[in-house]
């Protein structure tokens, strides 16, 4: 039986393109919409890891303005201490404003929003500060890593 040659033609360039660009536009949403959890979080972790280096830099940098004296008149102990309105109020005044323009927070704590006034009412961090007792070297820390919970800087 003869066919006429329309009947006896393949897939054509144009439809192969088509295809592969389709497959590839799936491809890419699939990926994108299988693990956006992991993306946030790792979004997270790199706020916490530039706010711990942010809080260590404006205590070393207070310290270098007061012939080494540290921030907070007293509040930096050898005890791993939370950053909060409880523990350490003076750390906050000290800092804001001269060496920060608003005190970091934990992107889960308190929406994200930095701590602008020192003032306010009960405030957070959810970073901790400790100076060692052997060598007072001050250690700022982000308890709260999602992916990677040991988030610290130490100078």
């Amino acid at each position: 039986m003869n066919y006429p040659a329309r009947m006896k033609r393949g897939f054509t360039l144009i439809e192969l393109l088509v295809v592969i660009g389709v497959l590839a536009v799936l491809l890419t949403i699939v990926l994108i919409a299988i693990n956006p959890a992991r993306q946030f979080s790792q979004a997270n972790d790199t706020k916490r890891r530039s706010d711990v280096n942010a809080l260590l830099n404006a205590v070393h940098q207070y310290a270098a303005d007061h012939k080494g004296l540290l921030p907070g008149g007293g509040e930096i102990t050898t005890t791993v201490t939370d950053i909060n309105s409880t523990n350490m109020p003076n750390l906050c005044t000290s800092l804001v404003s001269d060496y920060l323009a608003a005190l970091p927070v934990d992107p889960l704590t308190n929406n994200g929003l930095p701590v602008a006034s020192c003032s306010a009412a009960a405030w957070d961090t959810n970073y901790t500060i400790v100076r060692s007792a052997a060598n007072s070297r001050i250690t700022v820390a982000a308890p709260a890593g999602e992916l990677d919970p040991n988030i610290s800087v130490t100078r």
